[in-house]
């Protein structure tokens, strides 16, 4: 072997030709991952929708597939014979017919999916159905904001659902308290608000804890905010069943709100466990936590901490006040959310609340962190377990492929934007509004 002059005998520098291949690789992972980062918002759109496309693709043949494994008197859904041939096929010693019958009807399950979510709108518009959809996405925007603002400051609340049984339950306890001073009118206007202000403070508390920990001793968040979500669930427990159990229930829940301390229905009827008062306080609190985090000092304190910690340290950021204080206006969110469960669904605190929280950590990525952003995705995750149970009723097909069908979904949509995030952060890399957002060196900002 010669030396070529280009630094040795294998390579470049004289190393491993494979060192080169291998760094070859990860540029063009690093460069892929860049150009993702920077995706316009029309790109994401289009990739988001071809996505849930092919989420649906592929759902299409799981149904098909579970159809054929299953046995029933009469196909729900059945192959033409021109889609497979004009005859019996054979391939090797495996054979099928002219046509092919399924159990379980794909299309029919789409579309109990979906449009099930919204009931029959052109004959009642307020039907339950349609109710239960906007009750589900009303809370999730509320979850999701709080993951969003969590994850902008670079932290990953994973405890969501325990701020959020906190807020509920000390909703439910303190508003019961204080009822039966007001009455009417005027008590709806004091005491929504006053147990939306109660669920604030009490999940803003409980988020800052762990966010302290991380601040203040280095503690993981992810763990602290796990096991604090088992003991959100463990003491809410046993304050239901042993302090504030409602005597004349044998279910594990607290006293029923009086009416007027509730959201107003409006226009849906009183029993459907819904509010468009609720829904558009949702929406406003969403664009109200997009506009602090891009338009005010505070929100540039959490963006850069969350982008480059070194940088806004640099920049005079305090960054574990940041840090204690994003978490704590994550959590408020979140006890906001478990208030607006009690005021607005329920009438009172039970045991087993849905998991709303952990939920909401899949509508934050599929929202990229946006807030506003998470109205639409906690609208598309309200449809999937609004529809699942159109599914689960209206059709033969088992609860178990619906949970599949709608994981698929959410994996598929949500999987380009978390790529997006490993993107910003691997490769060091951030939209050009982001990148000219942080002053290290005293400089005016572009």
């Amino acid at each position: 072997m010669s030396d070529d002059g280009t630094g040795g005998p294998d390579g470049p520098d004289g190393g491993d030709p494979g060192e080169g291949s291998d760094a070859g690789v990860r540029g063009s992972v690093v460069g892929w991952l860049s150009r993702l980062a920077r995706a316009s918002a029309a790109e994401r759109l289009f990739i988001s929708g071809s996505a849930l496309v092919l989420s649906v693709v592929i759902g299409f043949f799981i149904v098909l597939a579970a159809g054929r494994m299953t046995t029933c008197d009469t196909a729900a859904f059945a192959l033409p014979p021109r889609v497979i041939s004009l005859g019996p096929v054979s391939l090797g010693p495996f054979s099928w017919p002219a046509s092919m019958g399924f159990c379980y009807d794909p299309i029919n399950v789409y579309d109990r999916l979906f449009l099930g979510a919204f009931g029959n709108l052109a004959a009642d518009p307020l039907n339950g159905q349609f109710a239960t959809t906007l009750s589900e996405t009303t809370i999730l925007v509320f979850t999701g904001v709080a993951v969003a603002v969590a994850f902008k400051a670079g932290v990953f609340n994973i405890g969501g659902q325990g701020q959020l049984v906190v807020g509920a339950l000390s909703t439910a306890v303190v508003v019961f308290a204080v009822a039966p001073l007001l009455s009417g009118v005027v008590g709806t206007l004091v005491l929504v608000p006053f147990g939306l202000a109660v669920g604030a403070v009490a999940g803003g508390l409980y988020g800052a804890l762990p966010g302290a920990l991380k601040a203040y001793a280095d503690a993981n968040e992810v763990i602290t905010t796990i096991m604090l979500n088992f003991v959100a669930t463990a003491v809410a427990l046993y304050l239901t069943q042993d302090v504030f159990q409602d005597p004349d229930s044998f279910a594990t829940q607290t006293r029923a709100l009086p009416s007027y301390a509730r959201f107003p229905s409006l226009v849906f009827p009183d029993r459907a466990g819904v509010s468009l008062l609720a829904l558009a306080l949702a929406v406003a609190v969403a664009v109200a936590v997009a506009y602090t985090l891009t338009r005010t000092s505070f929100g540039y304190d959490v963006r850069t901490s969350g982008l480059q910690p070194e940088a806004a340290e640099y920049g005079g950021v305090d960054a574990a006040r940041t840090v204690v204080a994003s978490m704590a206006l994550s959590g408020a969110l979140a006890g906001v959310g478990g208030a607006v469960y009690v005021l607005m669904v329920l009438g009172n605190f039970q045991t087993g609340v849905p998991d709303y929280g952990f939920d909401g950590i899949t509508v934050s990525i599929l929202a990229g962190n946006n807030p506003v952003g998470a109205v639409g995705a906690a609208l598309l995750f309200g449809v999937l377990k609004s529809g699942s149970i159109v599914v689960d009723v209206g059709t033969n097909v088992p609860p178990q492929l619906v949970g599949v069908l709608r994981g698929l979904i959410v994996l598929f949509v949500a999987m380009p934007e978390f790529f997006r995030m490993v993107g910003r952060r691997v490769g060091d890399v951030a939209p050009e509004r982001d990148r000219g957002a942080v002053a290290t060196d005293g400089g005016e900002r572009e």
